[in-house]
Formats: C-alpha cells, sequence, structure tokens
C-alpha cells in the first residue's frame, strides 16, 4: 500500500519522523510527503495551493492513501477527497493508529478497546454523513464511506454494549488483582512511551522467562510481550512474577503511550491503564538514547497522565544505556533532574544494572513487618501454616503439644489476613473445648 504523509503544523518545520514510522508500523510504504507551516485551513487543514499539490502528488506517485499526521474532521476528510483521484483514502494519524491496534489486538479485551475507539472515532463521521445526506452532498462521500440512515444509532447502541462488557472484564481484573494482592503480591506497573524497551525490560525482570525466549512455554508472550523494535507492540497486559526474595512481585507491562492522542482514544484504553493506577510501584521507563527535548516532553506528558490518578511512587528507568556512552549519559541525567531526580540507569536488552533495578524495587515497596502468632491445635491449624508459608517468609516454626507458634516476614494485608485467620481459629477451639 503505497501511502503519501501530510503535516501541517502552525509555524516552524514540520517533523515526520513519527507519523512516518507509524505509517511503517502499519504496512504502508511511504512514496511521498507534503509539510506546510500555516494557520489550519478550516475546509483543507492545508491551504487551496498546497492541497492541490497533494493532489498532483497522489496521481503520480499512485498513491493510495494519504495520511495527515494532522487530525482531520469530517468535513476536511470530505473535502480534501473531493480534490484527490477517485479511489484515494484519506485517514488522519488516529485512523492509522487505530489500524495499527486493529493489527496487533490479540485478546479480547483488546479487540473491544479497538472496536471502542473506532466507534467513538465514527460516530461524528456518521453524523457528518447524516448532515451532507440531508443537503443532497453524498455522492461517496468522498473518504467519510457510504450513507446508512441507521448507523449513527448502530454505533451508539454498540458503543453502549462494548462499555458494558469492558466494564464486567474489568470488575474480573479487580478482583484478580486484589487477590493477587491479599495473597501478598506486591504489584509492580511498567509504564512509559510505545517502544521505550518496557516489553523487553519485563522480559529481563521475569523469574519464569528467559530474554530470548518468545515461544513454546508462554503462548501469551506472542501477542503480549515480544521484544521488538515496532511500535504498539503490546496491546493487552502481561504480568509475570519477578525474583526479589522475600518478597513475591508480580510485574505488569502494558500499553504504550504516544503523543497527541484524543480524548476519545485514551478514555478507550482507560481500563488498561488502570492496571498502572492501582499498582504499588510504578516503573517509568524512557529510551535514554532519543534527544533531550524529546525525552522531557514526553515525560511531561507521562506524568500528567500518572500523576492524575496514581497514588503510587514513580521510579524513571532510563532504559537503552548500551545505546549511549558515559558523558551522554551524564548529561542527559542532568538535564532530567527535576523531572526524574533519582533515576535507575538500566540496558533490558543487555542486562546491565537489572540487579540494581530489583533492589530499588525491593526499597520502594512497602515494608514488610515482622509477625508471631500462637495458634491452637485444630484441625485446620496446618492449613493456616501451610498458607503462611505461601504467602509469607517464615522465619520459625515450632509445635507444642497444644499449639504452634509461627514467626514471619509479610506484607501488612497478609498479616491482617493471618491474624483474622487465627483469631477464627483460637474462636472455634474455645468452643469445642
Amino acid at each position: 500500500m503505497n501511502a503519501i504523509i501530510a503535516k501541517r503544523v502552525d509555524s516552524g518545520t514540520p517533523d515526520t519522523t513519527e507519523i512516518r514510522d507509524l505509517a511503517t508500523a502499519a504496512g504502508y510504504t511511504v512514496v511521498g510527503e507534503i509539510t506546510q507551516s500555516r494557520k489550519a485551513d478550516p475546509a483543507l487543514q492545508l491551504g487551496e495551493g498546497k492541497a492541490e499539490e497533494l493532489a498532483e502528488v497522489a496521481e503520480r506517485t499512485e498513491a493510495t492513501t494519504v495520511i495527515f499526521d494532522n487530525r482531520l474532521g469530517p468535513y476536511q476528510t470530505y473535502n480534501l477527497g473531493q480534490l484527490l483521484p477517485e479511489g484515494v483514502e484519506v485517514i488522519d494519524r488516529f485512523t492509522l493508529i487505530l489500524e495499527i491496534f486493529g493489527q496487533r489486538a490479540q485478546t479480547r479485551k483488546a479487540q473491544l478497546q479497538v472496536e471502542l475507539a473506532e466507534l467513538r472515532y465514527e460516530l461524528p463521521r456518521a453524523e457528518a454523513k447524516t448532515s451532507l445526506a440531508k443537503r443532497d452532498e453524498h455522492p461517496g462521500f468522498m473518504g467519510l464511506g457510504e450513507y446508512d440512515e441507521s448507523r449513527e444509532q448502530d454505533i451508539k447502541d454498540q458503543i453502549s454494549r462494548i462499555k458494558d462488557e469492558l466494564e464486567r472484564i474489568e470488575q474480573t481484573e479487580e478482583q484478580r488483582r486484589e487477590r493477587r494482592r491479599d495473597s501478598g503480591f506486591d504489584l509492580v506497573a511498567l509504564a512509559g512511551y510505545t517502544n521505550a524497551g518496557k516489553s523487553t525490560l519485563l522480559r529481563r525482570l521475569a523469574a519464569d522467562l528467559d530474554v530470548d525466549e518468545n515461544e513454546g512455554l508462554h503462548r501469551d508472550l506472542d501477542a503480549t510481550a515480544e521484544s521488538q523494535d515496532k511500535l504498539f507492540t503490546t496491546l493487552g497486559t502481561t504480568t509475570r512474577r519477578a525474583d526479589i526474595e522475600p518478597r513475591d512481585v508480580l510485574v505488569t507491562d502494558t500499553v504504550g503511550f504516544i503523543s497527541d492522542l484524543p480524548h476519545w482514544l485514551v478514555e478507550s484504553f482507560k481500563s488498561t491503564l488502570d492496571w498502572v493506577y492501582r499498582a504499588d510501584l510504578v516503573l517509568l521507563v524512557v529510551d535514554v538514547s532519543e534527544d533531550i527535548d524529546e525525552i522531557h516532553e514526553k515525560l511531561v506528558t507521562c506524568h500528567d497522565t500518572l500523576y492524575e490518578r496514581n497514588e503510587a511512587p514513580i521510579v524513571t528507568v532510563l532504559n537503552k544505556i548500551d545505546t549511549v556512552d558515559d558523558d551522554e549519559l551524564a548529561e542527559k541525567r542532568r538535564a532530567l533532574s527535576s523531572l526524574a531526580p533519582n533515576p535507575v540507569t538500566v540496558s533490558a536488552r543487555e542486562g546491565t544494572n537489572v540487579e540494581a533495578l530489583l533492589d530499588r524495587i525491593d526499597s520502594e515497596l512497602p515494608d514488610w513487618e515482622e509477625e508471631r502468632l500462637m495458634l491452637p491445635m485444630t484441625d485446620d491449624t496446618m492449613s493456616l501454616v501451610s498458607w503462611i508459608h505461601d504467602n509469607a517468609h517464615v522465619d520459625d516454626v515450632t509445635y507444642g503439644d497444644q499449639d504452634v507458634i509461627v514467626s514471619f516476614e509479610a506484607r501488612p494485608a497478609v498479616i491482617s489476613q493471618a491474624r483474622s485467620r487465627a483469631s477464627e481459629l483460637r474462636t472455634t477451639a474455645a468452643e469445642s473445648a
């Protein structure tokens, strides 16, 4: 599929690097580029002369698609479609992102989120087609698609249905998170921009997975934790256990951020971000090989997103240090010190400093507490002792004729649950005495 990139900026020189990468990720071959620095034209996004030049380039290169790095309104899409050669599709960066999401979505939840985002994007266009039809200006709709009188209501009904199903999935996931937390697991979430190396880092931290392994043992990793130089490799969430004795730590990889996402798209994927918002610790992964200004901008965006609802501590992880020298790394640490005052520097690919990151995770997570419980010897006592072994670090177990004394360290939630179960045992023993 041949595509032309188009981008307009209010001032300065348009940068098309990201939109080109996105187009390539979606499977397009970029055969041309049109850029312009001026205020947006309400009818065409580009100025009329530049829009006509775009049409000429599209015809000359036999492009099938024009991809705008700007957000196009439905009427702009319609007007551009009238200028371009017949059969040339007009899409903007958000349609392109949805294409990529659709290609990568493997789980039911990810597929529903993509479908929801697509419907939210289509709704104003369906409303525009209704308006154009009433004005009798609808031959082909020139990029807006065919007109269906009932489509607008169908979209609203589908949005409602998908939101209900996503809510049920989220309730199930929240119950799973709480069960894990009650069982003594600390929950760590990986956050950051797409392509920062989160999936590679997850594989490096995972106690049950080799970093170079991708098939066989863990089928879901094929879809959700591949280590590839691609945008949006991870759409769902993948959770793995990290080896941080004596803790039981679960690390979850989440969907990557990308700049300038509209509200409707963020809203569609917000349940994925709940893994970040409800974690005990967030690792904010940054690609340190990028320019300082770009890293700074991305950190600001991430902080805005995370601090909106996140209560857990955030540790910035400067990843890919194997791609920069020591002087450049030191310079970037200084320049970013206000946003990342005490970062951990690692190379997830090479494994450099991963032990230091594990130590930092241990120090940032809630402190464990010591406990000593005296349990009456009943039929259910050994079940509780076994549960404590599974969910805590047991220092000593002393068996007497009438009781069992267990000394252990654990998360406060586990200690609270152990005390409650011990109290139930004592009550049962007293009643049967």
